[in-house]
């Protein structure tokens, strides 16, 4: 750990499934967390998609299946195994290539004691995802499903079907604004207060949630200006892609896209980002 740390300064995140993990590491590190959920995670309302990929998956043939998530990938294979028995999904799926993008599709399948064929590396992008894709086989002619996660992905989907590839997306879960928004919407306005010192950032939907709050309370500009005294940290290369389209600022992203990681390195380099902000007019 860094001598200094945060040394007392209040680090805000958004984060909600991994929120009181977070809150005790940014602690850790010296650090007065401020962690307000901007995501409610809630199941489809209609599991049709995951349904009629079971249906397919034992009575056609899928040539490749790509899990984006852990959580998604445990809820497809419980969905599975509660419609299916669970011989024929393992006997399907061993004429199906399996694409885990990184490390938490694949405990994920390590548990139903399953094996990837492929696993996307470091930084674990869509684009990392088609480049082991590429290098792989052609998917032209492929019938290729994709478990979504939150919302769905058009890039990864556009880029698979101009390579020629059958696509079918199969959402299991989706993000949801909080129920309650009024710990979210104080803790925006403690940010534009320009009583926050550092933003991290763990999830690219976080990002929209947050958006679309500042931008039905006419928030966004004083927001934005807040951010720019502040260190902001993305835990990766998905979160920036959505950071940079909301024209938030990204002062730094951990060697590698895991919470422990991104808490502890931005301890690190927080004081000599915020020397530096800190010059500038307001």
């Amino acid at each position: 750990m860094s001598e200094k740390g945060f040394a007392g300064l209040t680090v805000a995140a958004f984060e909600s499934r991994m929120g009181t993990e977070l809150a005790r590491l940014i602690e850790r590190y010296g650090g007065r967390p401020l962690v307000t959920p901007a995501l409610r995670e809630i199941p489809l309302d209609d599991n049709s998609a995951a349904l009629k990929f079971g249906v397919r998956l034992t009575t056609e043939q899928v040539d490749i299946l790509i899990l984006l998530t852990g959580v998604g990938t445990t809820a497809l294979f419980d969905l599975l195994k509660a419609r299916y028995p669970w011989s024929s999904i393992v006997a399907a799926l061993k004429q199906t290539a399996i694409v885990a993008r990184g490390p938490k599709p694949v405990a994920a399948l390590k548990a139903f004691h399953l094996q990837p064929t492929l696993t996307v590396p470091e930084p674990n992008t869509w684009v990392d995802l088609i480049s082991t894709l590429d290098e792989y086989r052609p998917v032209k002619g492929l019938r290729v499903a994709v478990q979504e996660y939150g919302v769905s992905h058009p890039d990864l989907l556009e880029a698979l079907k101009q390579r020629g590839a059958e696509v079918f997306p199969v959402p299991i879960y989706r993000w949801a604004l909080p129920e309650d928004l009024t710990p979210l919407r104080q803790a925006l306005d403690v940010v534009i207060g320009h009583n926050v010192s550092v933003l991290l950032i763990t999830n690219a939907a976080q990002v929209d949630h947050v958006m679309q709050v500042l931008e039905k309370d006419g928030k966004v500009e004083p927001f934005r200006t807040a951010l720019k005294k502040m260190v902001v940290a993305s835990i990766g290369p998905t979160a920036s892609e959505r950071l940079r389209q909301h024209e938030w600022p990204i002062d730094l992203e951990p060697s590698h896209p895991k919470m422990g990681i991104l808490v502890k390195e931005t301890s690190e380099q927080t004081h000599e980002f915020l020397d530096r902000k800190q010059s500038l007019p307001r």
